[in-house]
């Protein structure tokens, strides 16, 4: 059933045209097509908001117990990509989690670089305090860059002593913009999504004349001590393994209760594919009980 399922994903992505092929524009509305192509199930209600600096939609599933709110970070390089590509995967994570999800609609580069992601979800994360939730109430997820911009708002939250959530979910995270992993290379031939060339120009930018070393841009190299439990999921067959490997293992160092998955052979934020993998489905149940337990 596993290669069945893995295996359709990869037939759908080998029909699509290259990244390379496509304008900027063309691709973030590539990306958009999701939300017709994965539609959310009709009982989920979906209510826009304007949060601080950058809109925000709510996902509020049926599951959902008052007062607990996943704050999701989505995925696209820090380039592309929106609530609306996502809508799907949050509200499922929403659903298993027995929460509302707030998507945050963060400004994206190249018009906003480094640090306007991760400025947007801070003040988001500041703006549901302001509204009275309570942070052992909340959890931070997001995957691929929003992977990434999780820890990294977790780490400025932090530094600006602000009350920490109570915990932090990473898919497939990207925390490396050095790209230093050996796996960029030894899973380059296996990644149907991510490869070398378009993510050096996601990098570029999105750190503008920014050094790629900076802890909120690159949170590998951050200071991790005093985060909340981190949940990292990473598929065997993706060039970012090695992003999520190096983030367990330097949270770990720093105190922090970390739990690794590598799930085997599964690409890029399989999670996305959930229509079509039931790899997805299950991962998703494992972010959920991961949610559930941290919220108490």
């Amino acid at each position: 059933m596993a290669d069945r399922g893995i295996e359709v994903v990869r037939a759908h992505l080998a029909k699509l045209p290259p990244a390379d092929s496509l304008t900027l524009a063309e691709r973030r509305a590539q990306y958009e097509r999701a939300e017709k192509a994965f539609p959310i199930p009709p009982e989920v209600k979906v209510e826009r908001v304007t949060a601080p600096v950058a809109p925000a939609e709510w996902l509020r599933p049926p599951s959902a117990e008052a007062g607990r709110v996943v704050l999701y970070l989505h995925g696209g390089g820090y380039v592309i990509g929106s609530p609306r590509s996502h809508r799907h995967l949050a509200a499922a994570i929403a659903g298993a989690a027995g929460a509302s999800a707030l998507s945050l609609d963060y400004r994206r580069a190249p018009e906003d670089p480094f640090p306007a992601a991760v400025e947007d979800a801070v003040a988001c994360y500041r703006w549901l305090l302001e509204q009275g939730a309570s942070p052992e109430h909340i959890v931070i997820a997001g995957d691929s860059a929003g992977g990434g911009l999780t820890v990294a708002t977790l780490v400025a939250l932090r530094d600006a002593r602000v009350r920490l959530p109570a915990g932090g979910v990473c898919i497939s995270p990207w925390v490396d913009l050095t790209f230093s992993g050996g796996s960029y290379q030894t899973k380059a031939a296996a990644d149907p999504i991510v490869g070398r060339p378009g993510i050096d120009e996601m990098a570029r930018a999105y750190l503008g004349a920014t050094d790629p070393r900076t802890p909120l841009a690159s949170p590998v190299f951050a200071d991790l001590r005093g985060l909340p439990p981190l949940l990292i999921h990473v598929g065997s067959d993706e060039v970012l393994l090695d992003d999520a490997v190096q983030l367990a293992e330097r949270a770990k160092a720093a105190g922090v209760p970390a739990t690794l998955e590598v799930w085997d052979g599964m690409i890029h934020v399989w999670h996305w594919f959930l229509p079509m993998l039931e790899e997805a489905e299950t991962a998703i149940e494992t972010i959920g009980r991961f949610c559930r337990k941290s919220m108490g």
